[in-house]
């Protein structure tokens, strides 16, 4: 019964057969292979316009490179305050980015940027003052650190907002696929339609064994991406290891199938919580994450019965929500979670 993350989750058999069937062969190196030419293809099909595409290890590269691309001397860069990028990616975009500053921007306590809070951060940070640092990015999570999924309508407020002070927009899309899953929309809506500049594409979280992806919607933010990813430490030599695995994932829509399914399984919990007597969600999701209030005891006898789920510090604003002897508890769901898992767990609540 793994719940902890989808993180844990393997890669999906089709993946894997792919990179053993790459495994015995001769390609070109550093991105120049037909597999990586390919998948820059698809994906340009995928999002319904020419893009460029960087492969890298991990999700915090993405994140911290794509955001280096935006920067200027002292840039200043604005996400939610809870954001993963701000508190769980040990000083990478600052690193980056030379020296950058992550502005926390309050909102929902569910993750979400209130965009009349973006405006007020925003004029903290006037272009004519030499004193604050230059503006010069906002990143969105999609989905967010807290589950929670932002709609077309509340990316383009955001999108807007930052667009009208001249700032690049960048989307952490760890787990992006969910996200497009559950809202029923294309890529092309949730990120260049929507006033999207670069998006950090997961594959990693969601089937694939290490793959990763800086998807760029303009040439000018690509321009400085190829010296960053190799100051970086991110540049593959066997770069043709992650296109397969892009290839297999994309081919056929299985990228959209596994996140379907693992939306599923997260929405199975979700009512098996509902219907439970001493659990209840913090709030509700939508994608495969999941906030379970429960009690200690609750959570102990969880565990020892074989669930792994992870604790989950309490949201500011929502700490009268939440009582003495009780804590938030995550639970991911992933493209290998199995029905009868969820049946396991929810038998024990």
């Amino acid at each position: 019964m793994i719940f902890a993350s989808d993180n844990w989750a393997g890669a999906h058999p089709l993946i894997a057969e792919r990179l053993a069937k790459a495994a015995g062969s001769y390609t070109s190196p550093y991105g120049e292979s037909d597999a990586d030419k390919a998948v820059e293809d698809k994906l340009s099909t995928l999002f319904e316009r020419e893009v460029s595409v960087f492969f890298v290890a991990t999700g915090t590269a993405a994140n911290s490179i794509s955001l280096a691309a935006t920067a200027r001397t002292a840039s200043v860069i604005f996400c939610h305050s809870e954001a993963h990028v701000i508190h769980h990616e040990g000083g990478a975009v600052e690193l980056m980015t030379n020296a950058g500053k992550l502005v926390g921007v309050g909102g929902t306590a569910q993750g979400k940027i209130d965009p009349a809070r973006l405006v007020s951060a925003m004029t903290r940070y006037p272009s004519t003052d030499v004193h604050v640092g230059q503006k010069v990015a906002l990143t969105l999570s999609q989905a967010t650190e807290a589950g929670t999924i932002y709609t077309l309508d509340e990316i383009r407020a955001l999108t807007e907002i930052a667009r009208s002070e001249g700032l690049k927009v960048h989307m952490d899309g760890a787990r992006f696929s969910n996200a497009v899953a559950a809202l029923g929309c294309t890529p092309a809506e949730m990120t260049w339609k929507s006033g999207v500049d670069i998006l950090s594409l997961g594959g990693t979280k969601n089937g694939c064994w290490c793959a990763e992806a800086i998807v760029c919607f303009n040439k000018e933010d690509a321009a400085a991406i190829p010296h960053l990813r190799k100051r970086g430490a991110n540049l593959f030599s066997k770069s043709n290891f992650v296109a397969q695995q892009f290839q297999a994932w994309l081919e056929n829509e299985l990228w959209l199938d596994l996140a379907r399914h693992a939306n599923a399984m997260a929405a199975k919990l979700a009512d098996a919580v509902r219907a439970a007597e001493g659990v209840r969600l913090a709030w509700e999701t939508g994608g495969n994450q999941l906030f379970i209030v429960m009690s200690d005891e609750k959570a102990e006898s969880l565990r020892a019965a074989g669930a792994t789920f992870y604790d989950w510090d309490t949201p500011a604003g929502m700490e009268s929500a939440i009582g003495p002897n009780e804590r938030i508890r995550r639970f991911i769901t992933s493209f290998a979670t199995r029905a009868e898992d969820v049946e396991k767990v929810a038998a024990l609540f």
